[in-house]
Formats: C-alpha cells, structure tokens, sequence
C-alpha cells in the first residue's frame, strides 16, 4: 500500500513538473517574441525617420525604385484621379465609428502606370445597404505615405462587391484584382494621404511603438517566474508534509 502511494505521488509530481516546464517555456517564448517586435519596431520607426530626413519622392522617380526602396518613404506630387473608379475600404474605425477608407487610382505626373491613393477615413451611412458617395476632386496634390504591403487578411467571402456601380465595398486593397476590375495596369503601391484630403486621415505605419512590446515582454517573463515560484513553493511543501 505504501509503494502504490509512493508511486502515485511521483506520477503526480511528474505530471505537475512536466506542466510547470510547459507553461515555463510557453510563456519565456511568449517573452521573447515581444522583445523581437520591439527590436522590429525599433528599426522600422528609423527606417521611417530616415526617408523622412531624405526628403519626399516624386512620381517619376518610382518606377526606377525597387519595392522595398519605396516602402514607407513620402511622395509628393500632382495627380488626376481616373473617374468613376472609387473602392471604399470596409470595416475602418476612427474614434470609435465605423466607416471606409476611400481608395481611388490616380494617374501621378511623372508616372505611367495608375496608382492606388487611399484619401482617408470617411463614416459610413449606418446601413450596410447604402454605401456613402465621396465626393472626390478631379485633379488633387499628392501628400503621404507609401507602401506597398497591404493586402490584409481576408476573413471569409469575396473581396469585391460588384454591384456593376461605383463605389464598390472591398475587404482588402489586392492589386491584381483591382486591375482587373478596373482594366488598368495597377503599380504595385498605395498612398496614404496624409494632407490635403476631404477625409480623415487616420493610417500609421507603426500602430503598436517598441515601449509597448517591451512592457508585455516584461509582462510575460514575470509570469514565467511567477510560474517557476509557485511550482517550487508547491514542491517544498509537499515535500515538507511527506518528509
């Protein structure tokens, strides 16, 4: 009788260590990670100060650029948007509303190939039935932010709601397939407006800054040892209470 508890405690204490080990490097990982997007963070925000300090490009200067030299940098210029095409970009939230991110292609002076402009934020009809109208300018300065990186992710459904008219609802900005949509030769970037729009302009290359990453970092890794802490307290007093 004696032996089978013996036994049946060291099955428990196994089974107990192997959980605490678990949840020890679950959480240490977790730890880890943080700190590797704040390090990511980091080095984003000065890529971006960095182009900033370069000064703005200009349309004609982007078709000789690679994708990764044009993301993130700031264009400036003069562009004519490509009527009647308007796509406004779903589920988009300022200051507690939802609306759309109005997205229209522009042919920029310099450049030969349209590109997508996302002008800002702007709140929705409060019916998934009536789409908003923006009303868009013909001919506009070019004032923001470029990437090229912004597919999303695309939950479930079609992307595009072709209703034959425009503007059409869309889920995500995808460059192919707005092409083919609109039967123009889409470059593969899209500009954030950050001045001289109607709309709000609302984007951030960097949403959550590197202090953040590292205060759940911190988080996460007291967790750890908390874990490790109670794991031992528990193994002292059985000890003491079988000893």
């Amino acid at each position: 009788m004696r032996i089978k508890l013996v036994q049946h405690i060291f099955a428990i204490n196994g089974l107990w260590f192997c959980l605490t080990l678990t949840a020890f490097l679950i959480l240490i990982n977790l730890s880890w990670w943080q700190l590797s997007r704040a390090s990511e963070k980091t080095g984003q925000l000065q890529r971006l100060a960095q182009l900033q300090a370069d000064g703005a490009l200009q349309p004609a200067q982007l078709a000789a650029l690679t994708a990764s030299d044009i993301d993130g940098a700031p264009l400036q210029g003069q562009a004519r948007w490509l009527a009647p095409y308007i796509w406004l970009l779903d589920n988009q939230i300022v200051d507690g509303k939802v609306g759309y991110d109005v997205v229209v292609p522009v042919q920029a002076a310099g450049l030969a190939r349209p590109l997508l402009v996302n002008l800002g934020w702007l709140a929705g009809t409060g019916s998934r039935d009536r789409l908003p109208q923006p009303d868009i300018a013909a001919e506009f300065s070019l004032n923001g932010l470029l990437r090229v990186d912004v597919d999303g992710l695309m939950l479930l459904g079609q992307n595009v709601e072709n209703s034959g008219q425009w503007p059409m609802r869309i889920q995500q900005l995808a460059y192919a397939e707005l092409s083919q949509l609109s039967g123009l030769s889409l470059f593969e970037a899209v500009l954030y407006q950050q001045q001289g729009t109607p709309f709000i302009p609302h984007y951030q290359p960097v949403v959550l800054p590197p202090e953040k990453h590292r205060g759940y970092a911190l988080q996460w890794f007291l967790l750890a040892v908390a874990v490790l802490g109670v794991a031992l307290a528990a193994s002292h007093q059985g000890r003491a209470e079988h000893g």
